[in-house]
């Protein structure tokens, strides 16, 4: 992803560590379907009898249909049938499946419809397609986030469950999760709600505090298109080690290290010797590998120091604020992104106090190498000088996604001249769809109250000035809002209660199956 990988003395030394075990020749990315559901993490976590209890309460809730489901577990969602989405087999290589997702005609028109509803800027409209058309992919995901917006995470997390349960009904027989001989390219159109329904799930189940289950579905992510179009190696480690997977992060570190170049990649950097320190705390073991990794990696990242124990609410010592290595550290744009990034999601692994004085103990020995004239210091720095000139788009994808506001603000300046929508964001340069879009006239700028909230969901949103109402005035003296503000905040709860109320009425009979969507026989080639 950034260049060339060289072996310091640490990664060295790691790579003679942790070496495979003769026989291993399971694929680090072998999916585990029961680890799928967050049922069964939630069994571990809180006793069968509360899960079962809850399962209950769903299931009396509406009639249910008796499909086998892996993805996610159904509540009273209907099988649709086909409505209108499929999926083929269209090239198989090397004992590689490649498949596609595919729109009927119909679905291709009401595809084009969301778009114009979206473009529009006005919610109402995708609320009335969606009314319409409540197994429409990408308005689930559309409204999933404004839901999330709304700060009701249970229905924008249901919202994507559905979207993948729906989805899921339409796999070919031939797409076996856990054989993993499958892929699915991202720069096709049609497959990327795929990509980004899995996405929002996994970090919703992990917001649940099911690590072990978001984790098997970043493993599922990347198993569907090498080339990672929505960054997922950006966070993999972090669910590993909140799921207690040590040995597996070791292990693909040690795999992909050579190929992908993962101690350039800041996450990588520092939680694979975190993951080894915390394996060798737990058995009893030496954690020296641990400490010169570690010590490696302040020295290729000393940015990341400072803004880590800030997070954490950690004084550092005087001799680590005014050493000159930390606090100069003059980051390129591109690494600052990936700091950030990891720095806001994965902060709480690093708050424990054992965990704190083992860092203490390894920057001191930075600060010593440094005195000392270390070489590997001036490595690291041609090194970074000649990477880290850009952000790759796919990284960029996953700031978008990942909702993490203190590196969300560090997006380009360039990106804020074009919307960037949830449930397509940054479009691959090379997309490929089996449709075209007709021509047609622009749509009126919207600028009412609830299209300023629907622009508010987008990551490159800034709420437009107006002079008038910049100049003092009674309501903002007494500490009371704008008008505005509250006219935007009855509107939004006007429109997620009325999402609630639909969402809650969705109870559809079988779609019949579409006469112009192939049978699972003709869609081979």
């Amino acid at each position: 992803m950034l260049g060339e990988p060289e072996l310091s003395s640490s990664e060295a030394a790691f790579s003679r560590q942790y070496h495979e075990k003769p026989g291993q020749e399971k694929s680090i990315l072998s999916i585990d379907l029961r680890n799928l559901n967050p049922d069964n993490e939630m069994k571990k976590l809180f006793g069968s009898k509360v899960v079962q209890n809850e399962q209950v309460k769903r299931r009396g809730r509406g009639r249910t249909h008796g499909r086998s489901t892996v993805l996610v577990s159904p509540k009273n969602w209907p099988h649709l049938g086909k409505p209108g989405l499929s999926m083929r087999l269209f090239e198989t290589k090397d004992d590689i499946h490649y498949f596609a997702f595919e729109h009927s005609k119909q679905y291709q028109s009401i595809q084009l419809q969301f778009i114009e509803a979206v473009e529009s800027f006005n919610p109402d409209n995708i609320v009335a397609l969606l009314n319409m058309y409540p197994y429409h992919i990408d308005a689930l995901i559309q409204f999933s986030d404004i839901c999330k917006m709304g700060d009701d995470s249970q229905m924008a997390a249901e919202l994507i469950e559905r979207a993948i349960y729906y989805m899921e009904c339409c796999l070919h027989p031939l797409f076996n999760i856990a054989q993993g001989n499958f892929r699915l390219e991202y720069r096709r159109v049609e497959n990327r709600s795929f990509f980004i329904a899995m996405f929002k799930h996994l970090m919703f189940v992990g917001q649940r505090g099911c690590n072990r289950t978001a984790l098997e579905f970043c493993k599922l992510l990347l198993s569907l298109d090498p080339e990672d179009p929505l960054g997922v190696i950006l966070m993999i480690d972090y669910y590993a080690i909140r799921s207690s997977q040590y040995e597996f992060l070791i292990k693909l570190y040690q795999e992909w290290n050579a190929t992908r170049n993962l101690f350039q990649l800041p996450n990588f950097a520092f939680s694979v010797p975190l993951a080894m320190y915390l394996l060798a705390v737990e058995n009893g073991e030496s954690s020296s590998e641990a400490d010169l990794m570690l010590q490696d990696a302040l020295i290729m990242f000393p940015g990341f120091l400072l803004p880590m124990l800030n997070r954490c609410n950690i004084e550092p010592d005087q001799a680590v604020l005014s050493h000159s290595f930390f606090q100069n550290t003059n980051d390129r744009s591109p690494l600052v992104q990936l700091l950030t990034l990891y720095i806001g999601r994965a902060h709480s692994l690093w708050r424990s106090q054992d965990v704190m004085f083992w860092v203490e103990r390894q920057v001191h020995e930075v600060i010593a190498r440094h005195e000392k004239g270390d070489p590997y210091f001036a490595e690291c720095s041609e090194k970074k000088k000649l990477r880290y000139i850009g952000t790759p788009r796919n990284v960029l994808r996953h700031i978008i996604l990942s909702d993490i506001r203190d590196a969300s603000v560090l997006l380009p300046q360039d990106m804020m001249s074009t919307p960037i929508f949830g449930f397509d964001p940054l479009p691959p340069t090379d997309s490929v769809s089996s449709y075209a879009r007709p021509s047609r006239q622009p749509v009126p700028d919207d600028r009412g109250v609830l299209s300023m909230f629907f622009r508010s969901l987008l990551p490159n949103f800034n709420m437009p000035r107006d002079p008038a109402l910049e100049a003092p005035h009674e309501a903002g003296a007494q500490g009371g809002e704008p008008r505005d503000t509250n006219d935007l905040r009855r509107s939004v709860t006007s429109l997620l209660d009325a999402m609630r109320d639909l969402i809650g009425n969705i109870h559809l009979a079988d779609v019949p199956n579409e006469g112009d969507v192939d049978s699972d026989d003709d869609r081979e080639m």
